[in-house]
């Protein structure tokens, strides 16, 4: 049976969400500003790293509150966006990988709705949802920026290099890891590196993002508003304006220290995953001698998302809503480059659901640090107190709203990351221990094994400690929503919709068998 088409237009109208008259707004309600950031792990300055260079975090730290231990809830960019956005984990949505988010649960409110609703005019440019296109949910917003109009009629898509007038290296693919491929092979750009031309700085997208939110920053505003800012740096590929890359050099860079036989005492069955990813990927890396290259295009990057930010504040802080206006700043990812063996995310290791998350505003702390265990996922808890928005009891995060303006009341809670039906982390202060679907376990240190590199599972001292963590996890799980690659995007001038792909007829051949 197909899946009934889910259009925008009636979407609104099945959820009542087609009008937001919302209550009467108080001239005081504070504005918001979110950044996203993309795949960014703990490499920048508020989270003690000072060999990359970030001096607009560090700014925005000084004035605000930086979360050291704050964790995603989702190991993909889909479920990470997806349970900030709802406020639900991927256990309760389904929402384990690339399933958008409006088409496996339309009943619940997104963050923008809810801003909607109590009276605020949204904003919104860039990657807050899933960059791929048909993920966007496009309910709630007031205006929201693309680079292109072309992009409307291709399903709202936010690829920063794709689209008609993006810059590109020459030759394109340009990284040693991906020099002779065809461009249509490349995954997602995955480890394709390059300096860009200075000049075509102001022609890329995050650069096309943070002028316009700049610019919103820069209108008179009658409500209170919500504006929403995702950068798509330092996601893959690692393109940057050749400025960001000059910052490091290759022969005296900072590198992190990585062990080499750090999967020796993982569960047999997610050592032999993680051998063959870290066989296909990393070890390639070495071998090809572009370790340190691949490492510093990832800190151009971050360098450049950085810049990006800093335009943003700039404007904040040029226009007249400066002393009114919340800060939020979050990456919804880490990024393993070499630890465990490992290149990318999609882990429940420290470097996958470990990530910045800033705050900053009027009536909260200045320039401190916490280390209490936070969650993505408080994100939207948290703004519903600060702003006084609609309740939504179904949240599941907690706020966090006392502790930033009195940071004494923090107090470390467990977090969890969810990457599969019973397969999650739960992560405090001190330990970390991880459950896989197969019943397969990690036990880790946090305080005295930071990087992780001793799996205290196997010893009979910790099952307890272990037990009561595993039993804080989520108790039910959602079956997963349907996966991007069976649907079918239809798109209909600036809508679109997603299909059930039609079922093969019996006894028809897969293209994919041998002859």
């Amino acid at each position: 049976m197909k899946t009934p088409k889910l259009t925008l237009s009636l979407l609104l109208l099945a959820t009542g969400l087609a009008a937001f008259p919302g209550p009467m707004f108080a001239r005081n309600s504070p504005n918001v500003l979110m950044i996203a950031v993309d795949d960014m792990n703990d490499w920048i300055g508020p989270m003690g790293n000072p060999y990359v260079k970030t001096p607009n975090l560090d700014r925005l730290a000084k004035r605000g509150i930086t979360f050291r231990n704050a964790h995603t809830v989702g190991i993909f960019c889909a479920p990470s966006r997806a349970s900030i956005l709802t406020g639900r984990l991927p256990s309760t949505t389904g929402i384990y990988e690339e399933t958008p988010t409006f088409v496996q649960r339309p009943d619940l409110r997104p963050l923008q709705v809810a801003f909607q609703e109590s009276g605020y005019a949204t904003y919104g440019t860039g990657k807050l949802y899933h960059h791929t296109a048909g993920f966007l949910d496009r309910r709630g917003w007031t205006e929201f920026h693309l680079q292109t109009e072309a992009q409307k009629l291709a399903g709202w898509g936010q690829d920063t290099w794709r689209f008609p007038g993006a810059p590109r290296p020459d030759p394109y693919p340009h990284g040693a890891f991906n020099k002779g491929k065809p461009a249509q092979d490349m995954d997602a750009g995955f480890l394709e590196t390059a300096p860009l031309p200075n000049e075509d700085e102001e022609k890329m997208a995050d650069t096309m993002r943070a002028n316009w939110a700049a610019g919103v920053l820069g209108r008179q505003h009658e409500k209170p508003f919500f504006l929403g800012v995702g950068f798509y740096a330092p996601h893959y590929p690692n393109y940057a304006p050749a400025k960001y890359f000059d910052q490091y050099d290759l022969k005296t860079m900072w590198h992190p220290t990585l062990k080499e036989d750090d999967l020796d005492d993982i569960p047999p069955a997610q050592r032999k995953v993680r051998m063959a990813r870290k066989k296909n990927v990393y070890d390639t890396v070495v071998s090809m001698g572009i370790l340190s290259e691949a490492q510093l295009a990832y800190m151009a990057c971050i360098s450049y998302a950085d810049a990006m930010v800093g335009r943003v504040l700039d404007a904040l802080d040029k226009s007249p809503y400066r002393d009114n206006t919340i800060v939020v700043l979050w990456s919804d990812n880490g990024y393993h480059l070499g630890e465990k063996g490992q290149w990318g995310k999609h882990t429940l290791w420290q470097r996958t659901t470990n990530v910045p998350m800033l705050w900053a505003g009027p009536n909260l702390a200045k320039g401190v640090a916490l280390d209490a265990s936070a969650m993505l996922l408080d994100i939207y808890p948290t703004l519903v107190e600060l702003c006084g928005l609609k309740p939504d009891q179904g949240l599941e995060g907690g706020s966090w709203a006392e502790a930033l303006k009195n940071p004494a009341a923090a107090k470390d809670r467990n977090a969890f990351t969810v990457a599969a039906p019973n397969e999650y982390a739960v992560v405090n202060t001190q330990w970390r221990y991880i459950h896989y679907a197969d019943g397969g376990e990690e036990f880790y240190n946090e305080k005295d094994d930071s990087p992780e590199w001793t799996n205290l599972a196997a010893q009979p001292e910790y099952r307890r400690l272990m037990d009561q963590m595993k039993a804080a996890a989520p108790a039910q799980f959602a079956a997963p929503g349907k996966k991007r690659g069976e649907m079918k995007l239809v798109t209909e001038g600036e809508n679109f919709h997603w299909e059930d792909k039609p079922a093969a007829r019996p006894g028809a051949r897969n293209p994919k068998d041998k002859k």
